[in-house]
């Protein structure tokens, strides 16, 4: 069983700073919330199965040379519940998406020894909430299984580009090469230590940089979307009725999944050509 998680007060997490964080720079992190010992049986869980899914026919999606993405069921892991009923997490759903967000993905990247850097991107393209409302209605949070380290590929960020106009970038989601001096001279890389949970808006421009260590470095990827937001359509988040009721009555009303007898394998639906770049 998934060890306990110090719960603390939402009272100590403040909306300004929230949305001031997501609307200005686009992310937003969190030292500790987790326990190191909770990380590592999380680790495990992704380790499994990631290598379930690359041994399954379109089990793990590439996302550039030695680069996968995996999108998974809520009870593949077990920590599900105390992410998503996390202070900081409903804090910072409820302060930017409202309160009714909605969990609509859960999955990993791995950058393995090897990879290269990323094109930098955004996600998916930018919807009329954010182009035309200036509102941002979806978020990913991100949670690495191990201490980061300089060599190891980290995630680059360049602050303030959620708001960047994309209608003229490839697919709506890759800038042209010659705005790249721009996003290199705000990038920031991020380097996490287990226990560490960061939400951005993954509008905001992005990438991998090139893993040079001979250490992989999975992250937890949990998407959340406002209630007018459309991203579940990329997703395919289903739970077996039984492990339905074993949710809190809380988290069952923050869910947009299926509800089966029995898990279907999820056909990855969540490719970024413009990432591929060749075998993963």
């Amino acid at each position: 069983m998934m060890k306990q998680v110090k719960q603390i007060s939402l009272a100590k997490y403040d909306p300004a700073e929230i949305l001031g964080s997501l609307y200005g720079p686009g992310f937003l992190g969190v030292k500790g919330a987790f326990s190191r010992e909770w990380v590592e049986e999380l680790g495990e869980d992704i380790e499994k199965l990631y290598e379930d899914a690359l041994k399954r026919p379109g089990g793990a999606v590439g996302r550039g040379p030695k680069r996968h993405y995996v999108e998974i069921h809520p009870e593949d892991i077990r920590g599900f519940n105390e992410l998503t009923t996390h202070p900081w997490v409903k804090a910072v759903c409820e302060a930017v998406l409202g309160p009714d967000y909605q969990f609509v993905e859960i999955g990993f990247d791995v950058p393995n020894p090897g990879a290269v850097n990323q094109t930098w991107h955004r996600d998916f393209p930018a919807p009329v909430d954010t182009t035309k409302g200036r509102r941002l209605n979806s978020l990913a949070f991100n949670l690495t299984t191990v201490d980061v380290e300089p060599n190891m590929g980290p995630f680059e960020i360049a602050p303030g580009t959620q708001w960047d106009d994309g209608s003229e970038f490839d697919y709506e989601m890759f800038p042209p090469k010659e705005c790249y001096c721009r996003y290199e001279g705000r990038a920031e890389q991020k380097m996490p230590k287990m226990g560490d949970v960061s939400v951005r808006s993954a509008l905001t421009i992005h990438r991998g940089t090139a893993n040079h260590s001979t250490k992989s470095r999975p992250v937890l990827v949990l998407g959340v979307d406002a209630p007018e937001a459309n991203n579940h359509e990329r997703h395919d988040l289903q739970v077996t009725k039984r492990f339905y009721d074993t949710l809190p009555e809380e988290l069952k009303s923050h869910l947009l999944c299926r509800i089966v007898d029995e898990l279907e394998i999820i056909e990855q639906g969540h490719t970024i050509e413009g990432l591929m770049m060749g075998e993963a």
